[in-house]
């Protein structure tokens, strides 16, 4: 499966074979392996207060109502806090956890015990043979192997995961010459298909996250129009300093190649792109480096705070707001939706919660990025815009399979065969680790 940045100017993903222990696909049965705990009480708004876009989206594309949607996305979050301390207590009779199709949370165990313990908790239960360490301890074998082999053989490797709905690691070989004589496991990816948004017009004044912002490094009354880059913004923040800033996609960031920061971003002027209206610059960004993020600071300006980016709100394709109410981390089969400037809110749902995938760069080199996958569609300029479970901050939009389709409805076509759309993210909580930016949402001080 390839990623293709959604910026207009960004790269390729792969997936690679090398797949961090703990990462599942939702074609292997919905699934998480926690990293950390998440808190229990999850703040989400009520269904009349979020946008008729997002909730069109909802219906559309992950075929819930509203009040599902955010039930559920409250309810991955608790499966997490609730897997993680259980996995800290018994290791060896943990097998994994995951949010049913049916939305129903499930924890695996290997015990009879165990299960009567997570029974009495309230969870659903199912027995499995191996323990979730002892498929990551066959992951990262595997990929030990798969790392040794020579480029031309690995390369045919697209991914391994595990898949804890089957208790089994399952590798996603090419269809090639080379991957059959590999003889490994094969699975073609069975991921959600998302149809087109309609348009939506303006309802809410001003700029916020999942708005368009143009960007070059040198003027652009002079830029060659092809060295304008246009992304989407991503979460308003406070960085460690208290001043305002908005955080979004690395690549996104024309200097990319060395993080440095200094480009100009600018509000785009529809009737001549050149009058633009500068918000800000790029303050610093990080794309593959020790951290394996893509994502990207810019420190806004007094425009850009009186434009309203200095708010708790995410949008897409200027269409209604939605008010951020804290932050999430990525679980699988917990619903998602993305906002961004090509294809305003679409939904999906967390289909894997840690890949490794590579970026190609254009002077040829690749840069290892590590995030989460979900099946929401994503287009070309989508880059960097906000990704939301419920009304929690979730991740920033690095990339796609479907960045180079004119609309999700022909992504749909192209890729059903193929598994349909899937996205990359970036955690959000990791960004703000990184950066020390503190994301702004309903709670935050005026």
């Amino acid at each position: 499966m390839r990623y293709t940045g959604a910026a207009r100017t960004a790269g390729t993903f792969r997936l690679r074979a090398a797949v961090l222990g703990g990462a599942c696909l939702i074609s292997l049965g919905l699934c998480v392996v926690p990293a950390s705990a998440a808190p229990a009480d999850v703040t989400q708004l009520s269904v009349d207060q979020l946008p008729t876009e997002l909730v069109d989206a909802i219906a559309r594309d992950l075929k819930m109502s509203p009040e599902q949607y955010l039930q559920r996305a409250s309810d991955a979050q608790r499966l997490r806090s609730y897997a993680d301390d259980f996995r800290a207590q018994h290791p060896s009779d943990y097998a994994g956890a995951w949010i049913g199709d049916d939305g129903v949370p499930v924890v695996a165990v290997t015990t009879d015990e165990a299960a009567r313990e997570v029974a009495r908790d309230g969870y659903q239960t199912r027995q499995a043979p191996v323990s979730a360490d002892g498929l990551e301890a066959s992951l990262d074998e595997f990929n030990r192997w798969a790392s040794a082999l020579p480029r031309e053989i690995s390369s045919q490797i697209n991914s391994a995961g595990i898949d804890f709905l089957n208790n089994r690691v399952v590798v996603d070989v090419a269809n090639t010459d080379i991957g059959r004589v590999l003889n490994l496991p094969t699975l073609i990816a069975n991921l959600q298909v998302v149809l087109a948004p309609v348009p939506a017009a303006p309802n809410a004044p001003g700029a916020m996250g999942g708005d368009t912002y143009v960007t070059t490094t040198s003027s652009i009354e002079s830029a060659s129009l092809v060295d304008i880059g246009v992304c989407s913004f991503g979460f308003n923040a406070e960085s460690a300093s208290g001043d305002p800033v908005n955080l979004t996609a690395g690549h996104c960031n024309p200097n990319n190649s060395t993080g440095a920061g200094g480009a100009t971003v600018f509000l785009p002027d529809y009737a001549d792109v050149r009058k633009s209206r500068p918000v800000g610059t790029f303050d610093g960004s990080s794309v593959g480096a020790a951290d394996g993020l893509d994502y990207a600071s810019i420190s806004l300006n007094a425009a850009g705070v009186a434009a309203g980016l200095d708010k708790p709100t995410v949008r897409g394709a200027n269409g209604g707001a939605l008010t951020i109410t804290g932050t999430a981390e990525p679980v699988v089969g917990a619903p998602v939706c993305k906002s961004g400037q090509s294809s305003s809110f679409t939904c999906g749902v967390v289909a894997a919660d840690h890949v490794e995938t590579q970026l190609l760069m254009e002077d040829g080199t690749s840069r290892t990025i590590d995030g989460f996958a979900s099946t929401a569609c994503t287009l070309s300029g989508d880059s960097g815009g906000a990704i939301v479970t419920g009304t929690l901050a979730l991740g920033i939009t690095s990339g796609s399979n479907s960045g180079g389709a004119p609309s999700c409805s022909e992504a749909n076509l192209a890729l059903a065969q193929y598994g349909g759309t899937a996205s990359l993210g970036i955690p959000v909580e990791r960004v703000v680790d990184a950066t020390g930016a503190t994301i702004r949402t309903s709670l935050s001080p005026a």
